[in-house]
């Protein structure tokens, strides 16, 4: 998966966009924080994740290129242990509609509302 011709950060830190092949893909930092690959929230295998709940402010400090196959995102709520690789960013940003709902939808089955902004 080659790398994302461009990566911007909007000035509020919320709205990480993505252009792959021509296509913009602007993704929320509250989307990326909740589908981060980390171990605390994928778990160690299948059936293991754990929902992120409260995550609607969540902004993105600051990025980090690792290698020339992925970035570090930093969340404003601490959590930087995801290492978001090319791969999975652009599963995220074609996936975004079915993933997003999913998300909703078991935060809804959690008990929990979700404040739009």
């Amino acid at each position: 998966m080659k790398a994302p011709s461009n990566i911007t950060l909007n000035k509020g830190k919320n709205l990480l966009t993505l252009t792959f092949d021509d296509i913009k893909y602007p993704l929320s930092a509250e989307y990326l924080r909740v589908y981060s690959p980390s171990a605390e929230v994928v778990g160690h295998g299948p059936g293991q994740e754990t929902l992120q709940i409260g995550k609607e402010n969540t902004t993105i400090k600051r990025i980090e290129p690792t290698g020339n196959y992925a970035i570090i995102l930093f969340f404003s709520d601490g959590h930087d242990s995801g290492i978001y690789s090319w791969e999975h960013l652009h599963k995220l940003a074609i996936e975004q509609d079915i993933r997003w709902q999913n998300y909703l939808t078991r935060l809804k089955d959690a008990g929990h509302t979700h404040s739009q902004h």
